[in-house]
């Protein structure tokens, strides 16, 4: 289901309801998709770190169901298949990581990591390491709460996995996602080109998704193309956009890592890759620096490596879409982005 300005019924007066209870300024009755919703829906969605469009589609749904949990509203625990995602979840794995138990991204997903760093915890604390935090262990934490603030655990470990990559290219694999659905073409064309340098370093280079989607097989979702690099164990991936816009005007390129918009937990070695492609773009091109961004959309928050979503321009803009089409501007941002992978995982 996808609900814009406009639409009237049932669903709408749930999502009404539902930024109503998370304290967003919008009347808690009413079935009408009217301007103070979609206000509504913007502010939420540029504070969860996705696509801000005032359209509440799947994205926008799942994000509005994990912000009502709120950690003690239930027991959590890690269930294989049907994992528990919520803001309950990312509460308790920025707990556990900055009490110093690894339990990874902070994605609110309750996986295996984070499943394995709560038992930790409750072996440590003398509670029943039974991996479910029900009451005894949320009591357990604001014992813990009182005496301990703060923590820069995740961010060590991030850059000890950070070192680890540092060994040289050519033993790595690489992820490209030629992502943008816009002109996959394009994003194809440039993929293929970043694939002939690197595979010529001795990298080991896969694409998230064919040339062509054929009739008979769909689109892999960014859930699906994130499952495909942490499936193969990749090093880092590179998913390539371009974007689109009503007006004519917005132009550049502008690249995301992994991060809360509002500051606070990020990828740090993500981090580090959006500004090595941004700085080799911006070097290469006459592309508009728009700088590196936080945002949590799926491709970003799911896969268990580095990864980067770039945008290479707007094709709605004249200038831009005119570059893009260029071959002999594809090469120069192919040699781009192969460089600032090639300086990613180079020693230091």
């Amino acid at each position: 289901m996808i609900l814009r300005h406009g639409d009237a019924g049932p669903a709408v007066a749930e999502v009404r309801a539902r930024l109503a209870d998370l304290g967003w300024n919008v009347k808690p009755q009413g079935d009408i998709f009217d301007d103070d919703l979609d206000m509504s829906v913007r502010a939420f969605q540029q504070e969860r770190g996705i696509t801000v469009d005032g359209i509440v589609g799947p994205e926008t749904f799942a994000r509005l169901d994990e912000a009502r949990w709120q950690l003690g509203d239930r027991v959590l625990a890690f269930i294989p298949g049907h994992l528990m995602i919520g803001d309950d979840v990312a509460e308790l794995q920025r707990r556990l990581n900055e009490l110093g138990f690894s339990a990874g991204r902070v994605d609110g997903r309750f996986g295996r990591q984070t499943d394995d760093a709560l038992r930790e915890f409750q072996r440590g604390v003398g509670v029943n390491a039974d991996g479910a935090c029900g009451p005894d262990t949320f009591r357990a934490f604001d014992r813990l709460v009182r005496t301990v603030a703060g923590g820069n655990a995740t961010r060590l470990r991030d850059h000890v996995t950070l070192n680890a990559l540092r060994s040289g290219i050519a033993d790595k694999v690489v992820v490209l996602d030629p992502g943008s659905d816009i002109d996959p073409d394009l994003t194809h064309a440039i993929a293929v080109r970043i694939e002939g340098r690197l595979a010529a370093l001795g990298t080991q280079v896969l694409l998230s998704r064919p040339a062509r989607v054929t009739a008979t097989a769909s689109t892999p979702t960014d859930k699906e193309r994130a499952q495909f690099a942490n499936d193969i164990g990749a090093d880092v991936v590179l998913s390539l956009h371009v974007d689109t816009a009503d007006s004519t005007l917005p132009n550049g390129v502008v690249t995301f890592y992994f991060g809360d918009p509002r500051g606070g937990n990020h990828s740090t070695s993500g981090r580090v890759l959006a500004d090595l492609v941004q700085a080799e773009l911006h070097e290469r091109t006459d592309l508009l620096d728009c700088r590196t961004h936080a945002r949590t959309w799926d491709l970003l928050r799911y896969t268990r490596m580095p990864a980067v979503r770039v945008v290479l321009g707007y094709v709605s803009n004249p200038d831009d879409a005119r570059r893009l089409t260029d071959p002999a501007f594809q090469d120069r941002v192919a040699e781009g982005l192969a460089q600032a992978l090639t300086r990613f995982c180079a020693p230091r």
